[in-house]
């Protein structure tokens, strides 16, 4: 596969871009792999590019009952930050945050990471004390993080209203190096380098059944037919259940609607994502202008991907109390995203009772910015049979009363 290069950019602009080739291939399946993948969103596509890049294993299939990264994938408002409050969160957070710094260059494929820095409003003095407790945690793991006081915050974002009357801004916890990335970008970067390693990007493609002998993984029944083999890993977010109910297994998890919607246009006025918990509504701006807004999950199970009136009103209305410059903008679109939700707020990556069936799900609110750490740490897991990022994020944790409490910790689940 040809390099992406300023040089290459310059010799297609002579031939009239008539020289590029395909990112991926688009391949009928194989009758045997040495790894079956469920799920070409970003976790499953990183799981892949890992297994191959760090363990050798590219007798790959990744299969996508629609298209590639057309699940949360493309759905998200691509925030990354890894200033968690739980050491096993902010491992694997931060080691997917270090890799999103060179994630370009790794997949030559320009993912747009901007590490323009993240900002969590402390709009109670609850928060003050939780964000200051996180603040003081995160120095322990080596996560670089801050509490600023209102001052600075207003310094960093120039268009928020500090003395909003219901929830005022009275500090902010701080991450410099957090950001945003293009979501699109990051599923076609890696899907173009899992490819490039001959691995089979199988599209279109709906798994049916799981098969199994003995008690361990043989293959899937799929809409394109069977499909033999050894490992079977199930990447597949708010469908995560129907797999594993498949495989014979029961998940603790629920699925609901995530939504999140971009307005017009604007010219730049905002270069930090600031995140209010409080209200539970988070926003930045997009490279083309547009204010990305995001907000909480629907209260009730359901696998619609778009969202629910009385919660974008809830959110867009605390959003305008917070930056009131933004009342007289438009929405231009609007959507949601089907994700799944554990008891505690933290993801799965485990082991099943089928053996050589792996699952990584659980992600919630907060998966996109995981995905270069949640695909390390899985792929080792698949390869090895344990990883250190994966170790405290099993199934049986639940059963073991060993949660990872994210949702009582930081307030939120993002």
């Amino acid at each position: 596969m040809k390099r992406y290069s300023a040089f290459a950019i310059a010799r297609e602009a002579l031939r009239f871009h008539s020289g590029w080739e395909r990112a991926w291939r688009n391949p009928e399946p194989k009758k045997k792999y040495d790894v079956i993948i469920v799920g070409a969103g970003g976790h499953g596509l990183a799981t892949a590019y890992y297994l191959g890049r760090n363990f050798g294993i590219t007798n790959v299939a990744v299969i996508e009952k629609g298209w590639l990264g057309g699940g949360n994938t493309g759905r998200n408002t691509t925030i990354i930050r890894s200033n968690y409050l739980q050491d096993p969160s902010a491992a694997i957070y931060e080691k997917a945050r270090s890799l999103y710094e060179n994630l370009s260059q790794d997949l030559n494929y320009n993912v747009m990471f901007s590490p323009r820095g993240v900002m969590m409003l402390a709009q109670t003095h609850h928060e003050i004390r939780g964000y200051q407790r996180t603040a003081h945690a995160n120095a322990l793991q080596g996560v670089t993080t801050e509490f600023i006081s209102p001052q600075k915050v207003k310094e960093l974002c120039p268009i928020i209203n500090l003395d909003g009357p219901r929830y005022p801004v009275l500090g902010a916890l701080w991450q410099p190096r957090g950001g945003t990335a293009r979501h699109d970008a990051v599923a076609w970067g890696y899907a173009r380098a899992c490819s490039d390693m001959g691995m089979d990007i199988i599209q279109q493609c709906e798994v049916k059944a799981v098969r199994q002998n003995d008690g361990k993984v043989v293959g899937v029944d799929t809409t394109k037919g069977a499909i033999d083999g050894d490992k079977l890993g199930l990447v597949v977010a708010g469908h995560s259940g129907v797999l594993a109910d498949m495989a014979g297994f029961r998940l603790p998890v629920e699925s609901v609607a995530l939504q999140a919607l971009v307005s017009e246009p604007i010219k730049p006025c905002m270069d930090v994502v600031v995140m209010a918990n409080t209200v539970h509504g988070y926003m930045s701006q997009s490279d083309k202008g547009e204010m990305v807004i995001g907000g909480g999950a629907d209260g009730y199970n359901n696998y619609t991907q778009r969202g629910s009136f009385h919660h974008v009103e809830e959110t867009v209305r605390a959003l305008v109390e917070t930056f009131p410059m933004i009342s007289r903008l438009k929405m231009l679109r609007w959507w949601g995203g089907i994700v799944d939700m554990t008891g505690d707020r933290s993801p799965i990556l485990s082991k099943t009772p089928l053996e050589n069936c792996f699952i990584n799900c659980g992600w919630g609110t907060g998966g996109f910015k995981a995905i270069p750490g949640s695909g390390w740490g899985m792929a080792e897991l698949m390869a090895k049979g344990q990883s250190s990022l994966t170790e405290e994020f099993t199934m049986s944790r639940f059963k073991d009363g060993k949660f990872i409490d994210e949702s009582v910790a930081a307030g939120v689940a993002h």
